[in-house]
């Protein structure tokens, strides 16, 4: 069995090695020579991952604690713990509930610790915090998995979206080979990963070539949903994957009611509306989530829930369909009260209306969506573009300052880092302290404080795991962040949790938004 020293010691490697060719060779070395269970287990550890990714509990460790163990902690004599030891015992961590729960988690950990030495001390401490350092995320693996696989990179993406979980993806591969990467399908109450969409760069270059036509939908402000109706009922995934029907009955509810029988995976959104059905903030949306509150609280706050896709219907995969047939395909099986607004623009006039029709009914833009697209589940294409009146940034909050006089004792400013597809890491682009409310300043402060993985005087440096709506005025040139630039005028404009780090918008599109300014003021003079 491979141990988990021998994991920790190829973490090293990698943290040396800086091509990304360098790091995918060490990697397919390794993961050829394990089983199928610890090519499952490692392909996760390996990333950061502890637990599978479409897993519903979390290990709930935060980074005080793991210190604190550290310092309680001796090395004792011992058999070599194993890859499987390590990712067996957090799968264990992560059931573990109820009262006295803390402890119990703190001295498996204690115990694993005893076991270990300082290299593999170091490198369990990051995959717990699900911060490694080492240059190696997602799409590096994928590319190993393709490797071993003899398979396309394109073919073994598509694979890991449908499948949901990396580390299941890798235990497959090896115990089928390659051939089963284009064997894998959709399967309902098995949640693939949502399409994405891209900003609009120029409303102007849109019609161009001619008889080109979008349909526009609305943009709402909530919650990406994905649906799945079967035999066992309808099941509801949120963004991340995660189950969350019990959560929302009625929604469950608008569903039983407005979709006919069938057995279908669906994709919409889901809003909070006031009695008037107009749409109420998404922070009043997340209301709805928060563990605290007790049923009867939730229900005071009615959701919405608009349709707008639809991947798989009755035992047909609809993804490689183009979009006209898909929604037509919505369209046959759901009552129009649950289908997002929606027409056909033939021009850059039509744009603007439905933009404008869309803003004075209170969201927050309109989405474009070429006709003949596919559904690319996980991918960020120009099949779909986003328009917002205002400009704003989804970024990352990978550090926080503590605050004095009123706000002395939260965490208020904040260090917002854009993601880099390229490295996995996020670069700095500003700081804010605007735009939050007291409460969401406590609470921020504790969630951060839950994420803390270092600190530094008055800073705290966080994993990378809250995401937020970041409006800025204009973005200049800066040499106090290596990234090279800074927003100007930043202020939160609302915290997303539905989205995950990865999802955030890159550093290379604040690059190109940095440039097109200078397009825009050439035109204005």
């Amino acid at each position: 069995m491979t141990t988990f020293k021998e994991l920790s010691e190829l973490c090293e490697r990698l943290k040396e090695t800086f091509g990304r060719k360098d790091k995918v060779s060490l990697i397919v070395r390794f993961l050829r020579n394990l089983d199928p269970i610890q090519v499952e287990y490692a392909s996760r550890l390996l990333i950061g991952k502890p637990l599978p990714e479409n897993m519903s509990d979390e290990l709930d460790v935060g980074y005080n604690t793991l210190i604190e163990i550290r310092d309680m902690q001796s090395t004792l004599m011992h058999e070599p713990l194993t890859i499987n030891d390590v990712a067996e015992k957090l799968l264990e961590i992560a059931k573990i509930k109820g009262y006295g729960s803390r402890e119990k988690k703190k001295n498996i950990i204690l115990g694993l610790l005893a076991r270990m030495d300082e290299v593999e001390r170091e490198w369990f401490m990051k995959i717990v915090i699900g911060e490694m350092q080492h240059g190696v995320n997602e799409g590096v693996l994928l590319e190993a998995l393709a490797e071993i696989g003899g398979v396309s990179l394109e073919h073994i993406h598509r694979a890991y979206m449908l499948v949901g979980d990396i580390g299941e993806l890798a235990k497959q591969l090896k115990i089928h080979g390659g051939g089963i990467v284009e064997s894998i399908r959709l399967e309902v109450y098995r949640p693939v990963k949502p399409m994405l969409a891209e900003q609009c760069q120029d409303i102007r270059e849109l019609f161009k070539e001619p008889n080109v036509m979008y349909a526009l939908e609305y943009k709402v402000d909530g919650a990406r949903v994905q649906i799945h109706v079967g035999y066992n009922g309808v099941k509801i995934f949120s963004r991340g994957l995660k189950d969350i029907t019990e959560s929302i009955p009625d929604v469950i509810e608008q569903v039983e009611k407005n979709v006919k029988k069938c057995i279908a995976v669906l994709d919409g959104e889901i809003i909070a509306v006031d009695s008037s059905n107009r749409p109420l903030p998404f922070q009043v949306l997340l209301r709805r989530f928060r563990r605290t509150r007790t049923f009867e609280e939730d229900l005071q706050i009615p959701l919405r829930l608009y349709l707008f896709d639809i991947l798989y219907l009755d035992g047909l995969e609809l993804m490689d369909l183009p979009y006209f047939e898909r929604w037509n395909k919505l369209k046959s099986i759901s009552s129009p009260d649950l289908l997002i607004p929606r027409r056909i623009a033939y021009s850059e006039k039509d744009v603007k209306e439905f933009l404008e029709s869309a803003t004075n009914a209170g969201h927050e833009g309109i989405m474009l969506k070429k006709l003949d697209g596919k559904y690319k589940p996980g991918r960020r294409e120009k099949l779909w573009l986003k328009i917002k009146p205002s400009e704003t940034l989804d970024l990352v909050i990978i550090k926080a300052d503590y605050g004095y006089g009123r706000r002395t004792g939260w965490l208020s400013n904040y260090h917002l880092a854009a993601y880099d597809p390229e490295t996995g890491g996020f670069e700095i682009v500003g700081k804010t302290f605007k735009g939050l409310t007291d409460d969401e300043f406590e609470w921020i402060t504790k969630k951060l404080l839950e994420l803390k993985i270092g600190e530094e005087g008055y800073t705290i440096s966080v994993k990378p795991e809250i995401v937020v709506e970041v409006a800025y005025n204009e973005i200049q040139k800066s040499s106090k962040y290596r990234s090279g630039l800074a927003l100007r005028f930043a202020r939160i404009t609302r915290i997303r949790l539905d989205k995950r780090p990865v999802e955030a918008d890159t550093i290379q599109e604040v690059i190109r938004r940095y440039f097109k300014q200078f397009e825009k003021r050439a035109l204005q003079i």
